[in-house]
């Protein structure tokens, strides 16, 4: 296209809010977190899966609460524009306008997370799985937030789920999933938090029925961000009595160590059945072998409907002011929204962008990570290059990543090449070099170079 073309003329690139481009040290430092992650759920038995960017608008609306419904990024429909479509289109625009979705402006939607695609999928290939399934995924996600520090419209999740079993031994594994993770990436600090939705359950049934679930929990869900005094207004807003906020109040002041703690929350939910079954399930996860111990935090909701069970969070490092890394919960029956009842689950995902976030302010990446090429080639000939470029493919066949410089120019220009770009290593081989059938390997971080016979560069320790 030429440069004087009308379209781009004047305009000045940019990105849509919320996303961002990666060069390629990000992206290497993503990989490496990714990589870790990735073979973590491998460890544990779970095998990978993806799903469309894209969901039918149907799968995706009444699954996260109102407050996720909100955040759905929806997809025009195709033909709006058409003479044909124009009617129905203006009144479409009409109900969507009066918070009301309609088919003929919107039909599909990019998915909000990765939990709710996998239950569809489930759903539609539970006659050919076994189970239990485990599953981990790793894809990006859209959701229309505000961005902020640590929270985007387009970002990575890594999801590992186990479906079509009820057993607690999957939320042992799921603390110890993140244990692992986070210790092979050498964040220290973080915490894996724990709370039960049965417990919530039995605060909303002592606050006046299970109705009041939703509305406790949407509020409970926002005490890290609004406060207590905050959370206690928005509870007056949604119908609840003084009585019942100071119930709530009670138990969102509860503290102390584990054993502390769901001591308290007995006393206080002692006559409820669901909420001595939501104690016991966490007593017993408590009970097993953990590489770091996860701390119960009653103050946890998770305002996701789905959530059944043992619900998961795991906080930042408290020197980095960026909130929960990651998270998830069971969910016993979340097939049945899609017409397959009775096949219980429970996962976790990765916030990655978040993780990055944490390892690049504590400084934790590797060195090597952001290197590419190990060595570089000098080009000072045709037939320097010639043999250098036989050499260079000998090299790679062994592993070791090198490049040669594209043209022949000055010995300067190709040293600065390879410094910008953290190449460590320099292979020289001139016109005298080639006659003597020699080379030299120049170390360009400490200066040091050898002469070698050309068939010793294979076995040269880079």
């Amino acid at each position: 296209m030429s440069k004087n073309s009308p379209s781009v003329a004047g305009t000045k690139p940019s990105l849509p809010q919320g996303t961002r481009d990666f060069g390629p040290d990000v992206v290497r430092k993503r990989q490496y977190i990714l990589t870790t992650i990735k073979n973590v759920f491998e460890l544990y038995g779970f095998q990978p899966l993806e799903t469309p960017a894209m969901e039918n608008l149907e799968t995706l609306m009444g699954k996260y609460g109102e407050e996720g419904d909100k955040l759905i990024f929806k997809i025009l429909n195709n033909g709006l524009n058409d003479p044909k479509n124009i009617d129905k289109a203006k009144a479409a625009f009409e109900n969507v306008l009066q918070g009301k979705n309609d088919k003929n402006l919107t039909e599909r939607a990019l998915k909000y997370d990765l939990t709710i695609p996998f239950a569809r999928y489930v759903a539609m290939n539970h006659g050919q799985l076994t189970f239990p399934f485990k599953r981990y995924q790793v894809q990006p996600v859209w959701r229309a937030d505000r961005p902020q520090k640590g929270r985007y419209r387009e970002f990575y999740q890594c999801d590992a789920d186990v479906v079509g079993s009820n057993a607690l031994i999957n939320e042992v594994e799921f603390v110890n999933i993140y244990n692992t993770v986070f210790q092979q990436l050498g964040i220290e600090g973080y915490e894996v938090r724990l709370n039960s939705r049965k417990i919530l359950t039995a605060l909303a049934e002592l606050c006046g029925g299970a109705d009041k679930m939703l509305d406790i929990t949407i509020a409970i869900d926002k005490l890290d961000k609004i406060g207590l005094e905050k959370v206690k207004e928005e509870l007056t807003q949604r119908g609840l009595t003084t009585e019942q906020i100071t119930t709530i109040e009670t138990y969102l002041n509860v503290d102390g160590s584990n054993e502390e703690k769901l001591q308290h929350i007995k006393a206080l939910l002692q006559q409820s059945e669901i909420g001595n079954k939501g104690i016991e399930e966490l007593e017993y996860v408590l009970s097993m072998e953990h590489t770091q111990l996860p701390i119960i935090d009653f103050t946890l909701a998770r305002g996701l409907n789905y959530y059944t069970g043992i619900i998961f969070e795991v906080k930042a490092p408290a020197t980095v002011k960026i909130g929960s890394i990651g998270g998830g919960g069971r969910y016993d029956d979340l097939t049945g929204l899609f017409g397959v009842p009775n096949i219980p689950g429970a996962g976790i995902s990765f916030g990655v962008d978040r993780i990055y976030d944490v390892m690049e302010e504590l400084n934790l990446f590797p060195q090597t990570i952001a290197q590419g090429s190990k060595v570089l080639f000098f080009n000072l000939g045709i037939e320097e290059a010639k043999i250098g470029y036989a050499l260079m493919q000998q090299l790679r066949k062994q592993g070791t990543a090198a490049e040669i410089y594209h043209e022949n120019v000055k010995m300067d220009k190709q040293f600065k090449y390879a410094e910008k770009k953290n190449i460590p290593f320099a292979v020289i081989l001139g016109s005298r070099e080639l006659e003597n059938k020699m080379l030299v390997v120049k170390n360009l971080q400490t200066g040091e170079q050898q002469t070698l016979k050309q068939e010793e560069l294979l076995s040269y320790s880079f």
